[in-house]
């Protein structure tokens, strides 16, 4: 694939971006580098390239001249906040995919920025290597996902609350196809610019909805590529842990991944960030909140948008959420869809029996998948699922593997430990290696 670059972002003006300098390290030791992505897209694969890009951050040709940091606002946990922006990280380039997509590289830990406040801009190496993980499993599970494109450990130590300090610091590359988050189109709201607002409508219907024509139009795509994904973490028992609008983009993807958890078992209420006192964000609650959130960019939208349509748009999300999740619950038994309203029902038997006897959630989709019907193992409370079950016809000949892959909050730290006391790496990397790569989605 030859390298297409792009400076898509130049055509919304400096009212949206600070540009930067990125941080100079004590050293640049490269970690993980998807060479598989970076072909795909045309990037430079050798060392010595790989570490000028994207550990110097030294601009790509005919890209951006310098790196940007974002300026953004946001809900967190509900409660505003007009003092955000990127402030570990920026977009550092733009190219097009091979469906001829926009994409962004942007950073994490790659110094200050005007919006680090008291924070130092960087990144723990455990941070970059539990946001490696997450993102290769939600891949490998089929859910809409940023792909963590480098991993390089830069040599200074930290010092940090919630891991033992001073811990070793590093810098990450991802790439998606979009910067723009919901909270972008909050920051021109709260100040009243219509023109900015106009702006990031164009822009967005330009680079990522071309089929849709305003606002309302915008806001129905992404209601519908939303509700996808979250209804893609719902089935892979995924815990994002920090819904808040600024860690939400415009494409439907997921990104930034902080205090995430995968289910060991299904629980509700399950939370993934210990500072969600209230559970706002608990794994049951994702649905809800994701709705919560595309309302309060709708509202960012009515600025220069009419109410009736921002509605109407809005209320696009519940049914597409339920297709979604019975599509990708579908998926992952390895069964052929029937009837939306029967699937539906059956979706919801599947998560309440799941909670109901507390089996294993990676082992139970690894085992059912396929028309695994003389599984034994689940006792008798699974009689009348299993014969729901039995009446769907296999999508799959059977299990994709002879164990589940799977990425549990015990697992990273096990994985972490001979990394942090040995400098270890293979476990990290077999564990990868188990995780099967999908198609760059979008």
């Amino acid at each position: 694939m030859a390298y297409r670059p792009a400076t898509a972002i130049y055509e919304l003006g400096e009212a949206f971006y600070d540009p930067v300098k990125p941080a100079e390290f004590p050293e640049t030791i490269l970690r993980y580098a998807d060479e598989a992505l970076a072909k795909s897209l045309g990037l430079p694969t050798d060392k010595e390239g790989w570490i000028a890009h994207f550990g110097r951050f030294e601009p790509l040709p005919d890209n951006l001249r310098e790196p940007l940091a974002m300026r953004y606002h946001g809900h967190q946990f509900r409660h505003y906040n007009s003092d955000l922006g990127d402030g570990r990280g920026f977009l550092y380039a733009q190219l097009y995919d091979p469906q001829g997509r926009l994409l962004d590289l942007g950073t994490k830990g790659s110094g200050q920025t005007p919006y680090s406040r008291r924070g130092d801009g960087r990144l723990t190496l455990l941070g970059g290597v539990r946001e490696v993980l997450a993102t290769r499993y939600l891949e490998h599970l089929g859910v809409n996902t940023s792909r963590s494109l480098s991993l390089i450990e830069t040599g200074e130590e930290l010092i940090r609350g919630d891991e033992p300090s001073p811990t070793r610091s590093a810098v990450l590359v991802r790439c998606n196809h979009s910067h723009i988050r919901f909270g972008t189109f909050q920051r021109h709201a709260f100040f009243t610019d219509r023109d900015a607002i106009e702006s990031l409508i164009q822009y967005c219907l330009k680079h990522f909805y071309p089929d849709a024509n305003d606002g309302a139009d915008l806001l129905e795509q992404v209601c519908l590529k939303s509700a996808d994904m979250v209804a893609g973490w719902m089935a892979a028992g995924f815990v994002h842990g920090v819904m808040n609008t600024d860690n939400m983009n415009i494409t439907g993807e997921s990104f930034d991944y902080g205090p995430y958890r995968f289910l060991p078992t299904l629980k509700s209420g399950m939370t993934a960030a210990y500072f969600d006192h209230n559970g706002l964000y608990a794994f049951a609650r994702q649905p809800e909140s994701m709705y919560w959130n595309l309302a309060q960019l709708a509202q960012s939208l009515s600025l220069v948008t009419e109410d009736d349509t921002l509605l109407k748009a809005l209320e696009s999300f519940a049914p597409a959420y339920q297709r979604a999740l019975r599509d990708h619950v579908f998926r992952r038994l390895g069964l052929q869809v029937t009837e939306l309203d029967k699937d539906t029902d059956f979706v919801l038997s599947t998560f309440r029996l799941l909670e109901e006897s507390q089996v294993s959630w990676p082992h139970f989709w690894h085992d059912w998948r396929g028309q695994a019907s003389e599984k034994e193992i689940y006792g008798s409370g699974f009689k009348d699922w299993r014969k729901d079950y039995a009446q769907y016809e296999s999508s799959c000949e059977g299990p994709d593997n002879d164990a589940p892959a799977t990425l549990i909050y015990e697992e990273i730290g096990e994985l972490w430990e001979p990394i942090a006391t040995r400098d270890d790496w293979s476990q990290l990397e077999g564990k990868l290696k188990s995780f099967e790569r999908a198609p760059l989605s979008g």
